[in-house]
């Protein structure tokens, strides 16, 4: 798998500049032992580190990228601003560079990835959306991790040319669908106090029970921005991470097989880079 991605993995489909890759990793192509077979790449759900650390190797070498930084997660807005000395582990949800062969990298196993360049190839950017990062839950003014992204940017760009620099397409990978995530009220209403036409992408199935569709929901966030060019993830069965559990790693489906509750499923990585 040297120089080359594994057959299994995701490439985008979508007219980024030239000079700007990405990919997203499936199960297939790691080291790593049942429950977290194969290519599990997070470091914190109780998995063998030498196995992780094979795993991570292994994308590098794939990706052709000098470095993939890995964040720590937290399901907040937080954009990290990435150079070549950026240790992994930063508390962010997502991060931007314009360094080439510099890998932004985030960890998914339900969440939902989303990639993001401008269209003049100068700036990459990726966010992990869970519906907290999403709806910018805990925010007093609803800023979520896509805002955070898209003026993350918009202040990049002050050093270019500002209209050509804020132009932006974005890719939306795999994560939970529409038929299996189910949601209480409170989601719902975190979502609808910010844009109230988010409450047509919630079914009910019961009182207070609902299944939200999260990359309609993440598109409706995008438009807003004025971000137009969305691709990938349309919310059709091969997304979803839950209902294709030879092909990805879902923390809801699989964490409960063994007792443990949290980490006992991997996690698959979304990266983009600027090549050299």
């Amino acid at each position: 798998m040297t120089g080359c991605f594994h057959a299994d993995w995701l490439v985008p489909d979508w007219p980024a500049p030239a000079g700007v890759r990405a990919v997203f990793t499936s199960r297939a192509g790691g080291v790593s032992a049942v429950p977290f077979d194969a290519m599990n790449l997070g470091s914190h759900v109780g998995d063998l580190p030498a196995s992780v650390d094979t795993n991570r190797q292994r994308l590098k070498r794939a990706t052709g990228a000098e470095r993939a930084v890995f964040l720590n997660q937290v399901h907040g807005a937080r954009v990290e601003l990435l150079d070549p000395g950026t240790p992994d582990g930063q508390p962010a949800d997502a991060c931007i560079t314009g360094h080439r062969k510099l890998a932004c990298t985030v960890m998914v196993a339900d969440c939902l990835p989303v990639l993001l360049t401008s269209l003049d190839g100068t700036r990459v950017a990726a966010a992990h959306a869970g519906w907290r990062g999403l709806a910018g839950s805990g925010d007093a003014a609803g800023q979520g991790v896509i805002e955070s992204v898209y003026a993350s940017f918009s202040a990049l760009a002050q050093y270019r040319h500002a209209q050509a620099a804020t132009k932006i397409i974005a890719w939306l990978g795999p994560c939970i669908g529409p038929a299996a995530f189910e949601v209480g009220e409170e989601v719902r209403a975190a979502f609808a106090a910010q844009q109230p036409q988010a409450v047509r992408y919630f079914t009910a199935i019961g009182p207070g029970k609902y299944l939200a569709d999260l990359p309609a929901l993440a598109r409706l966030r995008l438009q807003a921005l004025g971000v137009t060019q969305v691709y990938g993830n349309d919310g059709s069965a091969p997304w979803c991470t839950v209902g294709n559990p030879s092909r990805f790693f879902s923390h809801r489906r699989d964490a409960g097989i063994t007792g443990n509750g949290f980490g006992t499923t991997g996690r698959m990585a979304a990266c983009i880079w600027r090549d050299g």
